[in-house]
This record gives C-alpha cells, sequence and structure tokens, in this order.
C-alpha cells in the first residue's frame, strides 16, 4: 500500500502569499515560526572552532554533549540526576517528532493520541507507520489500543500550558494503558502569562518515576540557531537506549560541529534570557495590535497569538493579506475559526504590521 500523507499546509498558501506580496510597503510574513536574529556569537565560535571535523560524530552525542543536557534539565528545568544514558540529541526536533512511532515500533492497530489542537508532525508520524490517530486532550477517553500520546506544552499554536495537576493525569493514564508518553516542550522558555511551563519530567510530576516518559526540546527558538538543526530528548533511559539504536542504523547525527555549538548553547544562559526579552517585546506590540483591531487572542506562552475574530481561518488569513500580512490558518492545526499569527519578524516588521493593523481599524470603523 502507498503511503498515504497530507499535502504539506503551507504550499496553500500561495495566493495568499502572492496577495500579500502585492501590498505597496511589502510583504509581512509571520506565518512560519523561524527565527529571524542573528545566532548568538558563542554558539557561531563554537561551531568555527570544531569544524576541523574530519571522524565520524557520535550518534548519541560526545559525553561532554551529554553532560550538557543533563545539566541544563537539572539547572534550568527543574529535573535533575538524569542518566546519562537517559539523553540524545537529535537533528532538530521536527524529525524525531515524526520518526518516533516508527522506532518505538508502532503499527497498524496502534493508536498515536494527539492535541485537539496541534502540529500537524504528530499526525504525520502516526500514518508514517499506519497506526491510527486520536485527537484528544482528556485522558480518560483515551483509547485502549494506544501506544504513544504525545503532548505539546506551551502548545503550538494556542500557546497553552499544562499544569502539573494535568502532567500528572496524562501520565498516569499513559501508564495504564501501557503507553508512551513523548512531550514536546519546545518553547518552555517563553513563558508570557505563566510562571513557568513544567517539564512532564518534573518530579513534581514523576515522584522520581521517569517509565515511559520522554520530554522533546529545541534550541532553534531560545538560540536563534533553527539552521542548526539542534535539538534533544531525555527521560526513560531504556527508550532512549531504544531509539538510539535505531538511529546508529539509520546514521542519524548531529554533525560534530554543531554538538560542539549544542554546549555552548545550553552552558550559556545569557543568550537565552536576551532572545525571550525581544519576544516579549514583540508579543506585546503585536498582541496590543491584534486585539485593537478586533481580533480575541491568546498567547500564554511560546512564540505565536492565537486569534479569532468569528470568521472562518482562511477568510481571516485572506483579511490580513489584504494589508500585507501572512498568516498561518487554524486549519492546518485543526480549528477552522482561528489563525497563528508568529511573533519570529524583526521589531521593524512587527511595528509595521501593528501598524496596518491598526490602520485597518480604523478604516472601519470610519465606514
Amino acid at each position: 500500500m502507498a503511503l498515504q500523507l497530507p499535502d504539506f499546509p503551507w504550499d496553500s498558501l500561495a495566493d495568499a502569499k502572492r496577495i500579500a506580496s502585492e501590498h505597496p510597503d511589502g510583504l509581512i510574513d509571520l506565518s512560519v515560526g523561524s527565527p529571524v536574529d542573528p545566532t548568538p556569537a558563542v554558539l557561531r565560535e563554537a561551531l568555527s572552532d570544531a569544524s576541523n571535523a574530519h571522524g565520524y560524530p557520535q550518534v548519541w552525542g560526545t559525553p561532554r554533549l551529554r553532560e550538557a543536557i543533563i545539566d541544563w534539565f537539572g539547572r534550568i528545568r527543574g529535573v535533575p540526576d538524569l542518566a546519562e544514558r537517559a539523553v540524545m540529541p537529535s537533528i532538530g526536533s521536527k524529525e524525531l517528532i515524526a520518526g518516533l512511532a516508527l522506532w518505538l515500533g508502532l503499527g497498524a492497530g496502534d493508536t498515536v493520541v494527539i492535541p485537539e489542537v496541534a502540529y500537524p508532525t504528530y499526525d504525520v508520524s502516526a500514518r508514517l507507520v499506519g497506526s491510527n490517530v486520536h485527537t484528544g486532550d482528556d485522558p480518560a477517553f483515551w483509547p485502549e489500543s494506544t501506544k504513544l500520546v504525545w503532548l505539546n506544552s506551551p502548545s503550538n499554536p494556542t500557546g497553552r500550558v499544562l499544569g502539573i495537576s494535568e502532567l500528572r493525569a496524562a501520565v498516569a493514564r499513559a501508564r495504564e494503558l501501557g503507553a508512551v508518553l513523548a512531550s514536546d516542550e519546545c518553547y518552555a522558555l517563553l513563558p508570557w502569562d505563566v510562571e513557568q511551563a513544567p517539564s512532564v519530567l518534573d518530579p513534581r510530576v514523576t515522584e522520581g518515576d521517569t517509565t515511559g516518559l520522554l520530554a522533546v526540546h529545541s534550541l532553534s527558538k531560545q538560540s536563534s540557531d533553527a539552521g542548526y538543526r539542534t535539538a534533544f530528548i531525555a527521560g526513560d533511559e531504556q527508550l532512549v537506549q531504544r531509539v538510539v539504536g535505531v538511529r546508529k542504523h539509520l546514521g542519524l547525527i548531529p554533525p560534530a560541529p554543531v554538538q560542539s555549538a549544542m554546549i555552548a548553547a545550553l552552558d550559556d544562559d545569557e543568550h537565552v534570557a536576551q532572545q525571550r526579552e525581544r519576544y516579549r517585546a514583540r508579543r506585546e506590540t503585536l498582541l496590543r495590535a491584534v486585539r485593537e483591531a478586533g481580533w480575541s487572542a491568546e498567547s500564554d506562552a511560546g512564540l505565536y497569538i492565537w486569534a479569532g475574530n468569528g470568521d472562518g481561518a482562511r477568510e481571516q488569513v485572506r483579511a490580513l493579506a489584504g494589508i500585507g500580512i501572512l498568516v498561518a490558518p487554524g486549519d492546518f492545526y485543526g480549528d477552522d475559526t482561528r489563525v497563528r499569527i508568529a511573533l519570529t519578524a524583526t521589531d521593524a516588521a512587527i511595528e509595521r504590521a501593528a501598524a496596518r493593523l491598526r490602520a485597518a481599524a480604523r478604516s472601519r470603523a470610519a465606514g
């Protein structure tokens, strides 16, 4: 049977992009969460210093990288005492998310649970292995055939953060089902209207037992190094080592210079704090303008504003394209009543977008 995957969602934005590009003052692309700020010097220097990479790097990551990941989890995420065999780097987080069901041995008859409003790759991961998909946030309704559960906190696209009690309930139900629970926490260091976004590996959730649990994290957003493809997983030692074993056969290896850059990124908290403040300022500017323009908007954490004005998602995309702003429709994520607006644009572009939103609101008010 031929593999059946959906069309790549962003390809459907071609017409909206054409319309937005015809704006006299140019296109402002807020449809993709791709960082625009310079990669910090500490990462670039580490990459350069390690560029004499004549030998094959380690799939599992160098001992120094594994040490940096473990230290980071303890220092930043409140997850102490991870074992060295319980962490592993990956080539960005998307390939890890897309491939995990395959590497865990799922197939036909198994079920992958994904959030009700979710990043499309969770669905793709199940389709790749022929598994069923159950869309639902309430653990009580996860089916008995569930073998893998995906959580995403903070959520892409909504920004919603799962608290300790919600994570505990999800873990308990996954264990009852004998399922692996994987938590995509790539936006965890970008909290806005919440104090923190706890990890599924937090001791308050696990009570010291990480059996069946995996946390996925990416440096792309917090370190502006999406082009380096830097991410990692941590959690259940046996699960991590199973994934390591498969990846050895497949040759899925983060390049050696990139592993050195990851160490530099994980060891340096200052550049992360600086980047977070850039996004905080952009969020405040754009969120205020979106609301003033008549949209309801959510943005508890992460890099997006999840907005709606009562129209259908594609109608909202067209309306914003008419003022030169390109956004992603909510139907990409399972909700055709809202749009996702990314904060990943320069300060100047965010200011221009806010000005256009306000001008459009004034024009409508004037009749």
